[in-house]
Parts: structure tokens; sequence; C-alpha cells
């Protein structure tokens, strides 16, 4: 059978089988298969990667190790768990159970920080960047992967986050500028090396309220990491934190910036506003003119 054949006949008996869930938009049958199938073939890629090139040709028993790669996916694995590897911000990243899975949506707030970054390196040789909360190091690894200037420091209060957070900057070869460190928040970080001398602070803390997290998708329950998404009763916990914590790390005319759920970001700006803390407030939104962002100057 030719790779054109399998590949159709595949598609064919899965449709309708596999579920799909809003947050990974990225993620279609066609996607889906190809991505399985680069990884059966020894050649991992994320899902969007996995569309830029050819699908080579499978072995038997290639064919067979995609059959259960399919199987795997069939019980709401997350594709990202399956097959290793997760692009944001058109960067392909390790990716497993240790940490949340980077998502699309996360690149408003990814390119918010990277524009912040290169005004903040203007006429500077270097700035200093907290990512807090990395998970997988994504953020902060863009940040530096795009602008040379930066010096990235990533925490976690994972000890597995942080794991995978330094395979992701072996994989990259960028460990000269990207340092990461195992703690709650601003923890590890807790010194005078880093008081009142960072630019930018980025952070996609959890947010979603801890009634909502059981009635999460079974793709995401039970197979990412909670700590990744409970924030609290009204998941504003680790925000409050956040709002309160960093300007004590910030130089003069720095910023924090991190993401918010939907429906949060009124409230959010208003916390921003009663802390007093910040010369500054300003709100991104996404496609539905939804506040998905929020940055604050000190």
């Amino acid at each position: 059978m030719t790779t054109t054949d399998l590949f159709s006949g595949l598609n064919q008996s899965l449709k309708n089988k596999i579920n799909f869930i809003e947050d990974k938009p990225e993620e279609s049958l066609e996607s889906t298969l190809r991505a399985l199938w680069f990884f059966a073939a020894g050649n991992p890629k994320s899902v969007a990667g996995a569309l830029d090139f050819q699908l080579p040709e499978l072995t038997n028993e290639q064919q067979l190790l995609l059959n259960e790669l399919i199987d795997k996916r069939l019980e709401n694995i997350p594709l990202a768990y399956i097959t290793g590897r997760q692009r944001f911000m058109g960067i392909d990243f390790m990716c497993d159970k240790r940490a949340l899975i980077p998502r699309k949506e996360t690149e408003i707030l990814g390119r918010k920080a990277l524009d912040l970054s290169f005004k903040l390196a203007e006429g500077k040789q270097e700035i200093s960047v907290f990512d807090i909360c990395c998970g997988a190091g994504n953020l902060g690894l863009s940040i530096a992967l795009l602008n040379s200037k930066a010096i990235v420091y990533e925490t976690d209060i994972s000890h597995e986050a942080i794991d995978l957070t330094n395979d992701n900057i072996s994989m990259l070869d960028i460990n000269q500028r990207v340092f990461a460190l195992q703690g709650d928040l601003f923890s590890a970080v807790e010194n005078d090396k880093f008081f009142e001398n960072t630019d930018l602070i980025v952070c996609n803390p959890p947010y979603i309220s801890s009634g909502k997290v059981k009635n999460m998708s079974p793709e995401i329950l039970g197979k990412e990491p909670v700590l990744a998404f409970d924030g609290g009763m009204f998941g504003t916990k680790i925000i409050q934190r956040l709002i309160v914590e960093a300007p004590k790390f910030l130089r003069n005319n720095g910023w924090l910036i991190f993401e918010v759920g939907d429906g949060q970001g009124d409230f959010i700006v208003q916390l921003c506003e009663r802390a007093e803390l910040y010369s500054k407030i300003e709100t991104t939104v996404d496609e539905n003119g939804i506040i998905r962002v929020i940055s604050v100057k000190k």
C-alpha cells in the first residue's frame, strides 16, 4: 500500500472518532495523523511542524507503531504528550506530562512580551527577564531565542517542570542565556542580585477556579498537571500574589505582563489599580475582544 493510500484510509476510518478541544485549534484529523506518522517514522515533530514536510514511507514495524499511537490518541492522551513536541511562537519545544502543554492562545502573551522586550532593550547591551510559572519554559525561551539581548530566568514550583525546561534549554542550545530555578513564584530569585534589577516579568499563571477544574475535558483532567491550572477558589490566588510581589524585583519603568482567563480581565485590572504599585496598566484582547493579557509598568 502506498503512503498516500495508507494515509487516506486512516483518515477515512478515523472521522468523528477523535475528540478535539477548543484550546488546541491547531489540531485537526489531518494534522494529528501527520504528527503521529512522523513520530512512528522516528522523526518527531509538533502538530504544526508536521504540516511542513512530505510524509515518509513507513516500514511494517512503523505502521504497527502508528496504529498503537492512534489507539493512545483515541484514549484521550494529548497529542503533544504522544509526540513529545509542541510548537509555540514558531519554535518546536519538547513536551510531556511534566508540564502544561503550551497553548496557541498564550502566543498573545508571548508576542506582547516579546515586543516589550525589544523596547526595553533599546540602548542596552542586555535585559533581565523572569518567566514565572514557566512550565515547559516556552515563554522565556521564545523571548531569549528571538531577542538576543535577553537573559532569562525561568522559575516554577514544580521540580518536574524545571527538569523539562532544562531539557528544552539543552535541546535549543541556549544554556548561556537561560537559567531554570525551582521555587514558588519569586522564591528562587529572592536575593540582592535580582531586587529592583529586572526589566521584564512574564507569567502564564494558573487562573482556573478550583470548582471549574473538575469539569474540564477528560483530555486535560488527569492528563495535564492540575497544578498548572488550579488558581484557587476564584482563580486569582496566584495572580494576586504576582501583582503584589513583582515590584520588589522590577527596575523603575520595568514591566510585569501576564495572562488572565476569559472574563477575568476587568476584575484583575481593578486589582492592579487598587494595589497602587504601578504607573501604567494596559490590556491586550483576543480576536473576540476579550481581555487575555494585562501589562503593568512600575
